[in-house]
């Protein structure tokens, strides 16, 4: 997928649904392009904070996994020009997220955290 394909995020609930196309094609870029320059994301223990680390963390991830199940993501909850968009993992991982509207109308996440549910033995 390259840059010119590449459709905006016109809605904050569009955000779950472009990151997980882009991580499915394996388009580390495409998800560094749906943050803001300075966003910040945390899983777990790592924090990648600005385009140069999320862009690492991403495609050492994508480097180990190669698919990524559709998410369940209810409808963001807005305030104005910034919105918190939620996803829950088949997994039961939890992924919440703020979002803002930039000045052309689309949206783009300025952090963006996975809370990683502890593992249970014998079920994961």
């Amino acid at each position: 997928m390259n840059k010119t394909d590449r459709k905006a995020a016109h809605e904050p609930e569009d955000l779950a649904r472009l990151f997980n196309e882009r991580a499915n094609a394996g388009d580390a870029e495409g998800l560094v392009a749906l943050y803001e320059p300075d966003a910040v994301v945390a899983v777990g223990e790592v924090v990648a904070t600005g385009h140069t680390e999320i862009r690492t963390f991403y495609t050492d991830l994508l480097a180990k996994r190669s698919n990524f199940p559709a998410v369940d993501a209810p409808p963001a909850l807005r305030n104005g020009s910034v919105a918190l968009t939620f996803a829950r993992l088949p997994n039961g991982n939890v992924s919440v997220e703020a979002a803002r509207q930039q000045d052309d109308g689309t949206w783009l996440w300025f952090i963006d955290q996975l809370k990683l549910r502890p593992l249970t033995p014998g079920k994961d």
